[in-house]
């Protein structure tokens, strides 16, 4: 399969499709020639791998789980006598079922760690896996002092407290979703085997200069134009 060419605009960053190219840049709308030819720098296995967004659907399940445990405790708190039977299923199902679906997390996010950094020895890494062992550890606990359809104050507590580690968690998870360290996957420490290109050069210019090159370039082509039509009616 031919690899499709991909251009960036130079003043933006936006990188698209050369086929797809129209007259301006869809992000910015400077003019088609800001464009400038650009080469992936991520490999594709680990694009192919990061685009299943396993650790995503992953968090997103167990964060249904971490919420809904101090939410219908409240619940239970301010209306004892609304579908008591169902709200205590629902309460016994996730507090049970809440720590594998944090395993589950906790082991898609080692293997996306690996593919975005190739390593998983760095300050922000190292805060979501202390913080990662930490709501395990409260989840556990969680079902260790469960009992059906009775919530004590100290229950409550418990799992609003692992709500709010899975709120920090969140908060240090967004700050990596669209982060990824360019090059094929090679743990880092490793010796490196495979040769990598160069990276495409990038003009040392600010938006306003190519901005201003490019309206003089479109000026002098079209007074070069009326220069012909005028030695043609001559």
């Amino acid at each position: 399969m031919k690899e499709k060419k991909l251009v960036r605009c130079r003043p933006c960053g936006y990188v698209m499709k050369e086929g797809d190219l129209g007259d301006v840049c869809p992000a910015c709308g400077l003019p088609r020639d800001v464009f400038e030819p650009y080469r992936e720098k991520v490999s594709a296995g680990r694009l192919r791998f990061l685009a299943l967004d396993i650790h995503p659907i992953a968090i997103h399940l167990s964060q249904t789980f971490v919420a809904l445990v101090p939410l219908l405790i409240i619940f239970n708190y301010l209306f004892p006598g609304f579908e008591p039977t169902i709200i205590h299923s629902v309460i016994a199902f996730s507090v049970y079922v809440f720590p594998l679906t944090l395993i589950l997390s906790a082991i898609s996010g080692y293997a996306d760690g690996l593919a975005r950094f190739k390593t998983i020895n760095t300050p922000m890494l190292i805060k979501k896996i202390i913080l990662s062992i930490i709501i395990i550890t409260l989840s556990v606990a969680q079902v260790v002092v469960f009992k059906r359809d009775i919530y004590p104050w100290y229950f409550l507590l418990l799992s609003l407290a692992t709500l709010a580690t899975a709120v920090q968690l969140g908060m240090l998870g967004k700050h990596l979703i669209d982060v990824i360290l360019p090059g094929s996957f090679v743990l880092r420490g490793e010796k490196k085997q495979v040769i990598t290109t160069e990276p495409v050069k990038r003009p040392k210019m600010s938006p306003e200069e190519i901005a201003r090159l490019v309206k003089e370039k479109q000026e002098a082509k079209a007074r070069a134009l009326k220069e012909n039509e005028g030695n043609k009616t001559e």
